[in-house]
């Protein structure tokens, strides 16, 4: 990380990942390492948000530490909670010794369970602190981010402050389900990730299926962005996008019609109100081979 002097650093290092970072992407990434800032990738889902932080861990040579959120994340499962079966057994062990004598044991560092934050925050070496789809948790939940994203710091009433041993990289990432607070946006780096340009995704196909000819690769993109501007419920993603790649090679496809794009949309598409839609507004049928 130390070599990297700028954003072009920065992409040459994601790209060695196999992660094609555009130049707003690398450019919001060099800033998040210089200013020690958390990015907030935000966008639709599948357009690599995640991928980034993976990205950044192995081309930073860190390890990944991943918070996946979800409705009724709590404190419990983000942060830590004590081992109740390991202080109850100690308490049996224990039994008839004062509670003054008995508090200060139990509920030390060796009866803690460490949750994804405070994991990043005790880790001895540097990591990378994937949050992954932040926007799924309810609101009030994303006052336990703060004190970590602010200080690099959490607060265990028992124990007291804990510092970062070092200090991660921090990638959020959120589908704009909802609105997140201007609490939680003022502590980040924004970056918004959109679906790549048909050039972009080119590369990327280029990148991760490496027997794919130019020319199929060109296709497969400009069909893809062809679904992407029907108003479905869930266009394609980059990975669907890949993996259909891979499904016309498996099928032994040289060229792409009509014919061929309805037979594999499924593979594309998750929904058959999707599938039939986007089959009758690109009259798929009546498109002829290339």
């Amino acid at each position: 990380m130390d070599a990297w002097t700028n954003a072009a650093d920065v992409r040459v290092a994601l790209e060695g990942t196999g992660y094609l970072a555009d130049d707003r992407i690398a450019q919001v990434a060099f800033l998040a390492l210089r200013l020690d800032k958390p990015i907030l990738a935000e966008g639709p889902a599948g357009v690599g948000k995640t991928a980034l932080a993976l990205a950044l861990a192995e081309a930073s040579s860190r390890r990944l530490v991943r918070l996946q959120c979800y409705e009724g994340l709590d404190e419990a499962k983000a942060l830590y909670e004590w081992d109740y079966h390991k202080q109850l057994l100690r308490l049996q062990a224990d039994e008839g010794k004062a509670w003054d004598d008995l508090e200060g044991d139990i509920f030390s560092e060796s009866f803690l369970l460490t949750r994804p934050l405070l994991e990043a925050i005790t880790s001895p070496e540097p990591v990378v602190l994937l949050i992954d789809e932040v926007d799924r948790v309810e609101i009030e939940t994303e006052a336990l981010l703060l004190e970590v994203l602010d200080a690099f710091q959490v607060t265990i009433p028992e124990l007291g402050t804990i510092q970062a041993a070092s200090r991660p990289i921090v990638v959020l990432t959120s589908n704009n389900t909802r609105e997140l607070s201007e609490a939680l946006k003022r502590r980040c780096l924004f970056l918004h990730v959109d679906y790549p340009t048909i050039d972009r995704e080119r590369a990327i196909l280029r990148a991760r299926v490496p027997d794919l000819p130019e020319s199929l690769a060109t296709r497969i993109a400009q069909v893809v962005r062809s679904i992407r501007e029907v108003p479905i419920r869930k266009a394609p993603s980059v990975s669907e996008t890949i993996d259909w790649a891979r499904t016309l090679l498996a099928l032994g496809v040289e060229g792409i019609d009509g014919t061929v794009t309805a037979d594999t949309l499924n593979v594309l598409l998750k929904y058959q109100a999707d599938i039939d839609k986007v089959a009758r507004e690109l009259d798929l049928t009546a498109e002829p081979a290339e």
